[in-house]
This record gives structure tokens, sequence and C-alpha cells, in this order.
């Protein structure tokens, strides 16, 4: 029964057995000739038969002598388990469930049929009722290590993770050098971020199989984690000397290297797998990807055409063509590739929005409309669709259009979040504060963390002078979220201003000014704040730093002029 078990449940915990299904021994009763667990003769005749059809693959042969030697002999739990694993096996899940009920009923203390029954709603996915059938068979045999084994996963699948390490704990009392006990154990430690168990874990699991990959690759992945990088790279590399012939420990360094800007190593690293593995899609994309992040534009258009000529219907490649060619400015080429991608793809909503900016960037801004209504009419479910044209029609000042296609989007996508939050900016431009709180309040409600929002409420407080304690928590809350974002930081010294806090509000607006140095409203703000602190010089070159990058602005002009005549405060 046990053979068969092992091949009946799920893919994860069948890898996991595929390499260490040494630990699980068979069952004594399935090496040998089964007749000291059978009342009959003619039911071990039978059951004879069935296996000798099962492993001559002939399943529905083996069915039917199965069930002949249960008939025989009804009251067979070991031939009631047979006959489920083969049912199983078959894909009649239905029928193998309901014999192991059955003899349950007769049986309920078998602990061999309830570790079947755990199995396969293991198999299935429903790891609560797997956990309940592990943990009775536990209880009726304390010390069965694939019954601990099986919970410990079990309650993990269902992340009731205290359990779960409770359980892989058990198992390793009773056996310490338990192989896949130590590993899954390390695993569940690193997930929930109890790093140093974790690499206790690891290095014991290495330390009685060092040829063992995939803790060799969670080990790396947990010192990334930490950020202890060389330690990641002498894993990974020692990965690849075990390991010559495989790719896993390649591209895992490769992507390690890329994100920490090392593109050379990184481009190495790559190059090697497609040694390895020449027609590796991903590799050969993420390649391309680095050739844009060194600015070698040419060659990575060159790779991507390369591969968008293998894969035509790869819209994600297609999709990273044209966006290449928007980088280095060949419009039309972006334009005529990204046209290219169907509403039927993902990357449709992108690639229209992508398209829409190239022609409001040519002053096209009818033709982005229209581009943007047809996308629309094609696809009706993308909220950004809505969002970025709605946009377009608030920087032409057409309100009502942007506000009746925000809603019409809402409508669909009454959980948008990009919606809401282009909603409360449209109430805010057209002095409708209370419903642009709620709009942003709204973003909140459906992400919590959304640091534009808090920033933007933050921001409408202060400059309105009201609830300046609680606008300070959100923009400083923004903050946490987005470090060094200078819009941000401007509304930091903003409120610190309305709150009479004149050295913070100058030391967070000039830092704001220095991120970002063209910013006509950060050296406005700042030149107000220089101008109430009776700074009237600074204020005079931050009013005119501010004129030179919006010259249209009246008020800018009066402030100056009135600056210069001496009638300021």
């Amino acid at each position: 029964m046990i053979r068969m078990f092992l091949r009946t449940i799920g893919w994860g915990v069948f890898v996991v057995l595929l390499v260490g299904c040494s630990v699980f021994p068979l069952r004594k009763e399935s090496a040998s000739a089964p007749s000291h667990i059978m009342h009959s003769r003619s039911a071990a005749y039978h059951y004879s038969l069935g296996i000798l059809h099962a492993l001559n693959e002939n399943p529905d042969e083996a069915i039917r002598e199965m069930e002949e030697a249960l008939r025989i002999d009804p009251d067979s739990a070991y031939l009631a388990g047979e006959l489920a694993s083969l049912y199983m096996e078959r894909g009649d899940a239905e029928k193998a469930l309901a014999i192991c009920r059955r003899t349950l009923e007769k049986h309920p203390n078998d602990g061999d049929i309830r570790l079947l029954l755990g199995g396969f709603y293991l198999n299935g996915k429903d790891y609560a009722n797997a956990a309940a059938e592990y943990r009775r068979v536990v209880d009726l045999q304390p010390k069965n290590a694939m019954a601990l084994f099986y919970l410990g996963t079990s309650l993990a699948e269902l992340k009731r993770f205290d359990e779960a390490i409770a359980a892989f704990r058990e198992l390793l009392a009773i056996d310490p050098e338990h192989f896949m006990g130590n590993y899954y154990l390390a695993r569940l430690l690193s997930d929930m971020k109890r790093y140093d168990e974790a690499t206790t874990g690891f290095k014991k699991v290495l330390s009685v199989r060092p040829e063992f990959e995939p803790a060799m690759i969670d080990l790396a992945i947990l010192y990334e984690k930490q950020r202890k990088i060389p330690e990641a790279i002498e894993v990974y590399r020692n990965a690849v000397d075990l390991f010559p012939a495989r790719i896993q420990a390649r591209i895992k360094l490769g992507e390690l290297y890329l994100r920490e800007q090392r593109y050379d190593e990184a481009e190495e690293a790559f190059r090697e797998v497609l040694k390895l593995d020449a027609g590796n899609r991903e590799v050969r994309m993420t390649l391309a990807l680095v050739s844009l992040e060194r600015g070698k534009n040419e060659q990575a258009i060159g790779m991507l055409t390369a591969l968008l000529r293998e894969y035509p219907t790869e819209y994600r490649i297609m999709y990273l063509l044209g966006t290449t060619y928007e980088d280095i400015r060949a419009d039309d080429a972006a334009l005529d590739v990204l046209q290219g991608i169907p509403a039927s793809s993902e990357y449709f909503g992108s690639a229209q929005i992508r398209i829409g900016m190239m022609l409001k960037k040519r002053h096209e801004v009818d033709k982005a409309v229209d581009s943007l209504r047809r996308a629309i009419a094609k696809k009706k479910d993308i909220p950004g669709l809505y969002a970025y044209l709605a946009s377009l029609y608030e920087e032409g000042k057409k309100y009502s259009e942007a506000e009746e296609l925000l809603r019409e989007g809402l409508r669909l996508s009454p959980e948008s979040v990009d919606l809401h939050f282009g909603l409360g900016v449209l109430f805010e431009k057209t002095d409708r504060f209370e419903e642009s709180v709620l709009s942003m309040r709204t973003v909140l409600r459906l992400e919590p963390d959304h640091a534009e929002a808090l920033n933007f409420i933050g921001y409408m407080y202060a400059d309105r002078g009201i609830h300046l304690e609680e606008a300070e928590k959100m923009i400083r809350r923004a903050l946490e979220l987005k470090p060094g974002n200078g819009y941000m930081i401007d509304s930091l010294g903003w409120v610190c201003f309305r709150q009479n806090r004149m050295e913070e509000a100058i030391r967070y607006l000039k830092e704001a000014s220095e991120i970002l140095p063209e910013d006509a409203a950060i050296l406005e703000h700042l030149g107000d704040v220089y101008l109430q602190s009776g700074h009237l010089v600074e204020a005079a070159e931050a009013y005119d730093k501010a004129i030179r990058y919006n010259p249209g602005s009246d008020l800018l002009k009066k402030k100056r002029d009135s600056l210069r005549q001496g009638n300021a405060p």
C-alpha cells in the first residue's frame, strides 16, 4: 500500500520523496505474501494477480482482481487500502475516499488507512482534513515518523506555523537525523524570518548530505534575505562547482549579481547557463535586461528581436522590445511594436498606456485620447486605461469628462486603488476638498500603505492649516514607505511651516529642492518660508529660481516684485 501511496500524493511532497524517500521504509507486508493479514487463500490469490497486473501497468485488471479479493475478504483493511491506492492512481478519488471511510467505520484505529486517507486529502490540497488524519495517526502511533512529517507539512500549508514547527520537532526528537524533517523545518523557520535557527538547520542538512542542492539554494537565499551577499555568493559558487552541469545555482547567482548591479559577473553567469541550455528563453531575456542596464540598447534590441522571431506570441518580449525602442527615442518603431500586442494579452493595458504617453509627448493629445478610447472599447476591465485617459482630460481641463470616465471605470472595478486615487486628485483640482479626502481615505482602506495617498491627505491638511498633527504623522509614514521622496519631504517641510517650526521647515524644503531642483512649487514653498522667517535675500533667490521653471506664474512674479519693492512683512 505504501508503495502506491507514495505515487499519489501532491507534486511538492513527491519531489521531496524523490530525493529522500529512503527515510520512509516500505511496509513489510508489501514486500511479502500478505496471507497472514487475509482470511482466505482465495483472496490472497486475487490480490497477487492484482499486484502483477499493477506491475505490468494494467490498472483496470489490477482493480478488478483487487475488488474480487476484497469481496471475498471484506473485513481486510489491508486489501481495502491497496484497492483505494489503485483507485487513486487511476484518478477515481471519490471511490478511493469512500473505501477508506467505510474501512475506518470497521477499523477506526487502523493507522495505515488513516495515513492513506491523509495522503488523499493532501493530494487534493484539503490540508485541514489531511492534518486531522495525520494527527489521529500520531495519537495512535506516537512514533510514526511519516505521519509526523506530513502533519508538519499540512499544518505549514494551513499557515499554522507554530503547530507545524512543533510537529517537526516531535519528529526530530524521535529521529534527530531525519533528513527531510530537518530540511522542511529549516525552510519553515526561514519563511518565519527566524534566520539564525534556519541557518543552523540548513547547515545540519548539508552536514549530512553536502551534495543536496535544494538546501544549498535555500541557504544562499536565506543569506540574501539577510543581506549577507558574500556568504550567498560563496554558497551559490559551491553549488556550481558541485553540479557544473546544472543551471539553477548559476541562474540564482546571476540574478544576485544583477540585483547588486555587478553586471559583468551577471552576464558571465548567464552566458554560462546558455552554454548548458542554449535555448533558455528566460535567461536570454535576462541577458537582454542586463544589456539594457548597461546602456547597451542596440545589443538588447538585437537579442529581443531574435527572441521575438522565435516566440512571436510571447507578448512580454514584445512589450520589452517596444519600451526599449521608446528608451532610445525610436518612437515610430516603439509604436509599431506595442500596437501589435492584442487585447488578450496581460501586457495590453501597459502597452496602450505607453502608446498614449508617447503620443502625448509628441503633442498628439487627440490621437492619444482616441487610441485610449479604442483600447477601452476592446478591453473594459483595465483600470489603468481609465486612469491615464482621465489624466489627459484633466490636463485639458475637461473635468466633467474625466470624472465621468473615472466613475465608469469604478463601476466595473469598484476596488481599483488607481481609480479612487485619480478621483481624489480630480476632486482636489475642482475644489471639492471633502470629496477628495473621502476618495483618498478609500484608497487607504484598500491599501493602508499607499504612500501617495498618505502624502496627499497630509499635504492638503497642511495647506489648509488643519489637522496638522495627523497630517505630520501621515506624511512621515509616507516617507517611511518611500524614503528620499522629494515631494513628500516638501510636504513635511510645509506642515512644519504651518506649525511655525521654521528652522525644520527650511531644512526639509532645502532638502526637497536639492532632490527636485527644477520644481517651481517646492522653490515657492522655500521662498515663502524664508520670507516669513525674515530671510529676504534667500526668499528672493528662491522666487527667482521658481519663476525660471514656471515663467507663466503671475503669483510668483507678484511675490518677487512685492519683496523687491520692500512690501514684505
